[in-house]
């Protein structure tokens, strides 16, 4: 039985409470979930309706999307009175990153990667996970990403080795993260069934941006070295079984309303179903 649009709106009101939306972030993610596989171009009119909807005004919207095109996120072009935006290829390689993270299998570690690294300032060393072991040495977990420049590179053989590396990492804060996120979404298991499409779509939505937030944030250290209390699998479980749960209702929405340049986007693509097989660990 479908809920009424009453519960609807309370459902998302109550997800929404306490996330500190933010219209950038939001637009990123819309693009990365929705438009991105499936053609890469979508119009303003539409960006704007779907934002409405988590309480982004078009003010914010369009304020939020000039700064994305001059941070070369997103760009332009027109096609009669009609303003459409597309992914900006300088960053395509970031959102084929945040795909991979989100969507894919888990990688596990293959062991650890301890760097000597001076010229790796404390931001860059966060937006790479990277643990500070003092003075210029960093470590993470060894998944083969590349080797900042300058940097000299050093490994353990082995994830169980150098045990109590996870100390290098405040992990506090990513953990009450992943708590927030499943006090925050757990209602909608019970829900997800009832929702409308167009609802279904908005849950999924802020779903994915919550979930990217504080997954982009994490160093995925192997089990031994994570608290035994962490959230961390709980939270990608409940995300792997939501998504799976909405995206019916949602992918209807998408193919009746969402606007590119050529007409209303897929409702299905080979990426989309890529996505949803990764998801639920079926092989192509």
């Amino acid at each position: 039985m479908r809920q009424d649009g009453a519960a609807e709106r309370r459902l998302i009101d109550n997800i929404l409470e306490g996330m500190a939306l933010r219209s950038a972030g939001f637009i990123v993610t819309v693009y990365g979930d929705v438009v991105v596989p499936r053609g890469g171009v979508l119009w303003t009119g539409t960006l704007i309706e779907v934002c409405d909807r988590v309480g982004i005004s078009e003010s914010l919207v369009r304020t939020a999307v000039s700064r994305l095109v001059a941070a070369h996120r997103l760009r332009g072009e027109r096609m009669g009175r009609r303003s459409y935006y597309r992914l900006d290829a300088s960053a395509q390689r970031e959102f084929d990153q945040a795909a991979g993270l989100l969507y894919r299998p888990e990688v596990p570690p293959q062991g650890w990667q301890i760097l000597y690294a001076p010229d790796l300032g404390e931001d860059e060393a966060r937006r790479q996970r990277m643990g500070h072991m003092g003075g210029a040495v960093f470590v993470r977990p060894d998944r083969g990403q590349p080797v900042p420049e300058g940097a000299l590179l050093f490994r353990a053989a082995d994830p169980s080795e150098l045990e109590g590396l996870g100390r290098f990492w405040d992990l506090s804060s990513l953990h009450q993260r992943y708590r927030d996120l499943l006090a925050r979404f757990a209602p909608l298991a019970k829900a997800a069934a009832t929702l409308s499409d167009e609802m279904a779509l908005i849950a999924r939505l802020l779903l994915v941006h919550d979930y990217r937030g504080v997954l982009l944030r994490d160093p995925r250290l192997p089990q031994a070295a994570l608290p035994p209390d962490w959230k961390g699998q709980e939270a990608r479980a409940l995300f792997r079984s939501l998504y799976r749960q909405l995206t019916p209702a949602a992918e209807r929405w998408i193919g009746t309303h969402f606007e590119g340049s050529e007409g209303f986007l897929s409702a299905q693509t080979t990426e989309t179903e890529a996505r949803l097989n990764d998801l639920s660990g079926v092989s192509a």
